[in-house]
């Protein structure tokens, strides 16, 4: 059982190329892929305090070798980029915030600005892969099983099978889950956060770590703000609460509203 989810110790990475149809299964065999896991039989003692000393101090271990192990491939993951010249962006989010829909269309608009290259996180299919791959851009579809998040070695993958171009971008749609990848560097320059308005504008306070994990805020589908109970000025103020210097960027992929100004800052990175 993962400590962090509550995944299952046999969980399963498939490394996945829409292009060429090629995938790669990575086996949880002792190397971090997934998760970190660990065993849990162990001789119980009878007292309560003697248990529940044991089972704090077991599970403090595993997330601190967890995650340095995974703070040392980020590392790694970042230095390779750097030598390419070439910018990750860490896309994190809740399922169904249009995160998606927002890359397609920012990869679109862009492809003869910026080379755009995606690692695509799910926990299963390659249907998004496949939505990205329609646009033309190179695209590594990751399915990390029961995984909630993707993970330092599992980019290091993804950019070795993708193999982005100088001077470009790379973009990680990572697991829809606004906890667990909070904790976990990919090597990124930054995260973006996005979050829609049809999830509630108290988001950022009910999710702090990650809104104040991440550099960049991007809230989504502001076309609908006229039929949902949204408070703009709330959800902002909440944002800022958390995170002062969170650069914000509010669009909207259905009308192109506000694209530009996250298209500029794209621009500025490379």
């Amino acid at each position: 059982m993962c400590v962090t989810c509550g995944c299952s110790d046999n969980s399963e990475v498939m490394v996945t190329n829409p292009q060429t149809g090629t995938h790669e299964h990575i086996l949880a065999d002792g190397t971090v892929i997934s998760h970190s896991h660990h065993d849990h039989e162990h001789e119980h003692p009878h007292h309560p305090a003697e248990i529940h000393a044991q089972i704090h101090g077991s599970i403090l271990q595993v997330e601190q070798n967890l995650l340095a192990k995974n703070n040392l491939l980020a590392a790694q993951n970042r230095g390779w980029l750097k030598g390419r010249k070439t910018v990750a962006l860490n896309l994190v989010s809740s399922p169904g915030s249009g995160k998606t829909t927002l890359l397609t269309r920012t990869i679109a608009d862009l492809k003869t600005a910026i080379p755009i290259s995606v690692i695509e996180g799910d926990q299963a299919t390659a249907n998004d892969a496949q939505k990205i791959s329609e646009t033309g851009c190179q695209v590594i579809q990751i399915n990390t099983g029961t995984g909630c998040h993707l993970e330092a070695s599992m980019v290091e993958r993804g950019l070795i099978e993708l193999d982005p171009p100088m001077n470009s971008l790379v973009m990680i749609e990572n697991v829809g889950n606004l906890v667990c990848p909070a904790l976990f560097d990919l090597g990124e320059n930054a995260k973006v956060v996005i979050l829609s308005v049809t999830e509630g504008e108290d988001k950022p306070i009910k999710y702090p770590y990650m809104f104040h994990a991440s550099q960049v805020m991007i809230l989504t589908k502001i076309d609908l703000l006229p039929y949902v109970n949204f408070n703009l000025d709330r959800c902002l103020d909440y944002a800022y609460q958390v995170n002062p210097n969170l650069k914000v960027f509010q669009v909207s992929a259905t009308t192109g509203e506000g694209l530009d100004a996250w298209y500029s800052w794209l621009k500025s990175l490379v």
